[in-house]
């Protein structure tokens, strides 16, 4: 499939702001199931900017303005074509006991996507279903489908009943919430779990035939690492492991890892904060 993706992000300034720092991860990284076939990223007004990759192996962009300025806008302009995504049978029906004594054999590798993050403890409310899903002799690719369908089936699908500073506590309590929360409960449980695994910021296709639960913004789902080194990427939200239709853009820990837009800025107002993402399925020839 080969999409056309516009990703807008818009400040406005109740007064103007005389300085702005911010760093956008926007460019998908080339995978088996998508390529990058064009990309423009417009900053207005313009900014100096510079690349890094960020401890995540995102292709990070700085950038900085001194100017005095009364909005920004960040546009992504994208088209990208996806491929099926295949998942190995043999590591995905691994016995959960022995995939954690192999995540074990390389904690080098695996020690930051286990441990707890700012937006993702470990423990406590993930503890029950850690214990119930992923039980020693349970496959691995099985377990990770009943944590995937639980969460489809206990929360609530609510856009505006939490914000990125919303604990993952009173997520749980609430039963409810967006893509985002979905995926910070998966990674809590998982990692309660013995299971490395990580966030994953991208864009979906909503509509269509076979319509998805999506947002008018980014999308957000995780990805398991499989014994053998393949992440598995699963969206709770959606009840499924991840296909075309998903295009991945940024991985971390968390939301705050990944988050496509963040940064600072220096003023005596306030902002105001509007995110837009189009995608379109083209027509292949």
């Amino acid at each position: 499939m080969v999409f056309d993706i516009r990703h807008s992000t818009h400040y406005r300034y109740t007064h103007p702001a005389s300085e702005a720092c911010l760093e956008a991860r926007l460019i998908p990284p080339d995978l088996p199931c998508q390529e990058t076939l064009a990309q423009k990223i417009v900053i207005a007004p313009e900014a100096m900017r510079s690349e890094f990759q960020d401890p995540w192996s995102n292709r990070t962009i700085f950038f900085s303005m001194a100017a005095r300025h009364n909005t920004l806008k960040i546009e992504n302009l994208l088209r990208v074509r996806t491929h099926a995504r295949t998942l190995p049978r043999e590591a995905l029906e691994v016995p959960v006991a022995e995939a954690r004594q192999l995540y074990n054999s390389r904690l080098a590798d695996t020690f930051d996507y286990l441990q707890p993050s700012p937006a993702v403890p470990v423990g406590g409310f993930a503890s029950e279903p850690a214990r119930k899903i992923f039980f020693g002799h349970s496959p691995l690719g099985e377990a990770i489908r009943k944590l995937t369908a639980m969460i489809h089936s206990t929360f609530q699908y609510s856009p505006g009943s939490t914000d990125v500073s919303t604990p993952l506590a009173e997520v749980w309590k609430r039963r409810a919430g967006v893509c985002q929360d979905f995926a910070h409960v998966a990674l809590s449980i998982l990692r309660t779990a013995g299971i490395p695994c990580r966030y994953v910021c991208g864009y979906i296709e909503a509509g269509g035939p076979a319509a998805l639960v999506g947002s008018l913004a980014t999308h957000a789902w995780v990805e398991a690492l499989l014994p053998g080194g393949t992440w598995a990427a699963t969206d709770p939200t959606n009840n499924q492991w991840c296909g075309e239709r998903h295009v991945t853009v940024a991985y971390g820990r968390d939301f705050d890892d990944a988050a496509p837009v963040r940064g600072t800025f220096k003023g005596s107002g306030n902002q105001r904060l509007t995110v837009r993402v189009r995608m379109k399925r083209l027509r292949e020839k």
